[in-house]
């Protein structure tokens, strides 16, 4: 089937995430809350355009999966308004990295574990040691989010460099939000936009780099069916 152009599909995506971000910039609510529910589905649009004449397999399955959960992140305090909040954030975005994970170690992967990537590993220390006197109650689940976080961003650095960034931008948004939860103090009005901003472009890029590094894993899957008798 004839592939379609990716960029066309990530536009009602990239749209909205500049209406998002503005919106928290400029503490218009009424904008930045539904803006923000639509995000994840517009997402999974683009995917469903780029993936047009793929084969659905494991690494679709794992994409979607990775934005619905993320989507239901996204939305905890809306949708289960009745349970705590963070809580169900750190479940539910870290079912997402789990597939996230499996996707880049497992399928994606192009080469090792670059030696860079090593700051990954600096970076869950540094950050666990500066919140451990604030997690309380939630430092397990933090420090098993922060580690399939940072799983996440050491699986991407295996992979096409659309999700190596993607997954870079990822952790940075999500280093910014735990400032803004446990320090808010020290956070600056700024953090919000930021977090978005950061979270819109690495899930953009991971599911972009995703559809382009699937490609030529699809052709090779097709030749090999044509070659086998």
């Amino acid at each position: 089937m004839p592939r379609r152009p990716l960029w066309i599909g990530f536009v009602p995506f990239a749209l909205v995430s500049i209406v998002h971000v503005v919106a928290l910039a400029v503490d218009a609510e009424v904008w930045a809350a539904p803006s923000k529910l639509v995000l994840m589905p517009l997402l999974a649009l683009a995917v469903f355009w780029g993936g047009y004449g793929s084969r659905w397999g494991t690494t679709y399955t794992l994409l979607f999966l990775a934005i619905a959960l993320s989507w239901l992140g996204d939305g905890a305090g809306t949708f289960f308004p009745a349970a705590p909040t963070v809580p169900l954030m750190l479940l539910f975005f870290g079912l997402a990295h789990l597939c996230y994970i499996w996707l880049f170690w497992r399928i994606l992967a192009v080469r090792r574990v670059p030696s860079w990537a090593l700051v990954y590993a600096l970076w869950y220390v540094v950050l666990l040691a500066l919140f451990w006197p604030t997690l309380g109650a939630l430092l397990i689940a933090v420090a098993l989010y922060g580690l399939v976080l940072g799983g996440t961003a050491v699986a991407a650095s295996r992979c096409h460099p659309l999700i190596v960034w993607g997954g870079a931008f990822f952790l940075a948004s999500d280093t910014v939000l735990a400032f803004e939860i446990f320090m808010p103090d020290a956070t600056p009005a700024w953090a919000s936009p930021l977090i978005m901003l950061l979270y819109c472009l690495g899930q953009g890029l991971i599911a972009a780099g995703v559809m382009v590094a699937d490609r030529p894993l699809a052709h090779a899957r097709a030749a090999a069916r044509g070659a086998t008798p």
